[in-house]
């Protein structure tokens, strides 16, 4: 998986220290990080940085050879997108589930200044990506939300006729397909969290956003 335009080793511990400043929030689609950061940057006066914001940006000023992924999927049309094609190749496929664009996020955040702190938020946001830039693991969290608390959130934002599944020429399974692409892909952020021991939230419908984000709060030890 391409990682960006540094190294994870020397480099890294020295980009870790640089961003010792960042308070990152991962997760899968729908769980809620755009909502507590923008609560945690309100609250502390930090900066917010949201990386669906900048996904137009990143994706000109990449080219077909540093990000195939993107480029394919830019050439498709709706239903090759998100109809004719499987979950499984739908997430094997997905450019920033490759981690395609993740070291503008990194150019981006080296920009700003280290003073108020950064809170940046974003299912970009991969854990292995992420790990070799921390300075202290308390300063990343995932936020991995339940099928069941997904839906709802999607149900809850949703309106018939918008949004771009409605652009393919069959809604439903594309909506069928995203969901469980969705799912999928919030199945590999546990293993890969566990597997490098970052921390981990998992959301159900039971937890308020005011829940969340003291969740939250607490594990970044503020």
């Amino acid at each position: 998986m391409q990682s960006g335009p540094y190294e994870v080793g020397a480099e890294a511990a020295g980009l870790a220290a640089r961003l010792r400043h960042v308070f990152w929030i991962g997760g899968g689609s729908g769980a809620g990080k755009s909502t507590v950061a923008r609560r945690l940057a309100g609250r502390h006066g930090w900066r917010l940085y949201a990386t669906d914001d900048v996904m137009r940006d990143h994706a000109g000023r990449t080219t077909p050879e540093e990000a195939p992924w993107l480029h394919r999927f830019i050439a498709m049309d709706m239903d090759e997108r998100w109809v004719n094609r499987t979950p499984h190749v739908m997430l094997e496929t997905f450019h920033w589930f490759r981690g395609e664009g993740f070291g503008l996020i990194v150019e981006d955040l080296l920009r700003l200044p280290r003073e108020p702190c950064v809170v940046v938020e974003g299912f970009r946001l991969l854990p292995h990506l992420v790990e070799p830039l921390l300075a202290a693991p308390e300063h990343a969290v995932w936020l991995l939300p339940t099928p069941e608390f997904r839906a709802s959130a999607f149900r809850s934002r949703s309106v018939p006729g918008e949004g771009f599944v409605w652009r393919t020429g069959d809604p439903a399974k594309a909506g069928r397909n995203l969901a469980e692409r969705d799912r999928l892909f919030t199945g590999r952020l546990k293993e890969e969290t566990a597997r490098l021991r970052l921390r981990a939230i998992d959301v159900d419908t039971t937890m308020t956003e005011d829940d969340l984000t003291e969740r939250v709060s607490a594990s970044f030890r503020l």
